[in-house]
């Protein structure tokens, strides 16, 4: 097994470029994992085609790697999610990976959203799964916000739930941290990340709006059942580690007016 290899999985994602390119910069070799065929011209990253919810590719793929940093996920289709687990710790053990780094989410274990379970059970099987671990759980990224906003915004008014806490983290900042973990010793979960300020759901969307040169009503309502009230209770956020540097606002000054 090499030393140095660290993988990134969901490598072309929001979050794994930005970790794929801190890898790199770091000077570690880098090995990029998707399941396209048809694979970038980065320099630098040694790019991988497997399919985490087959298995497929993935003992090639994981072959000499001696850290995952594991980024990949199904929104679309969470419930892909978990055998996906099963077949990376499956190869991971395979190949005698040393540890894996996974992101989740702020509040996953206190929010009974469906997504949320998926997040906690994947959780879960890395921590059985008697490979060393790392789990660091962070808050909303700025530009899963800004593709939100921007669904919601086709409709004549964008609903928002009430009384919502969000607390955006610049996406670069939080790969940064994965990186340092990948390169340290396995260690557990570890402190959240949270990003500078806390905001109401409502304002993100209403800042968004006049950043994006939209005009829209923004109407907050209650999401029912115990997942708004974990909502509303401020389960999303983590003010005790707001350790993020750059604002929501500084985010919104790099959107173009349209």
């Amino acid at each position: 097994m090499s030393e140095n290899v660290i993988l990134v999985t969901g490598a072309t994602g929001v979050l794994g470029r930005e970790v794929r390119d801190r890898v790199r910069r770091a000077g570690v070799p880098v090995r990029a994992m998707t399941r396209g065929t048809t694979l970038p011209d980065d320099p630098g990253v040694t790019w991988v085609t497997a399919d985490l919810q087959t298995g497929s590719g993935l003992d090639a793929a994981f072959d000499g790697v001696a850290t995952i940093i594991h980024c990949a996920s199904d929104t679309r289709r969470p419930k892909h999610d978990i055998p996906g687990w099963r077949h990376l710790l499956d190869a991971a053990r395979r190949a005698g990976v040393g540890h894996i780094v996974n992101i989740s989410i702020v509040g996953v274990d206190r929010i009974p959203y469906s997504y949320y379970r998926i997040k906690v059970e994947g959780e879960r099987l890395l921590a059985e799964s008697g490979i060393p671990w790392t789990n660091l759980r962070a808050t909303q990224f700025p530009e899963l916000l800004n593709k939100a906003f921007g669904v919601l915004a086709k409709a004549p008014v964008v609903l928002v739930p009430s009384k919502t806490e969000c607390q955006p983290v610049d996406q670069g900042e939080v790969a940064d941290r994965l990186v340092e973990l990948a390169l340290g010793v396995p260690a557990g979960r570890v402190p959240d990340m949270g990003g500078p300020r806390v905001y109401e759901a409502s304002d993100l969307a209403r800042s968004w709006l006049e950043a994006t040169g939209k005009r829209r009503r923004v109407v907050p309502v209650r999401v029912p059942g115990k997942a708004g009230a974990g909502f509303r209770a401020g389960q999303l956020v983590t003010r005790q580690h707001a350790v993020g540097v750059r604002t929501w606002e500084e985010y919104l000054t790099t959107l173009q007016t349209t």
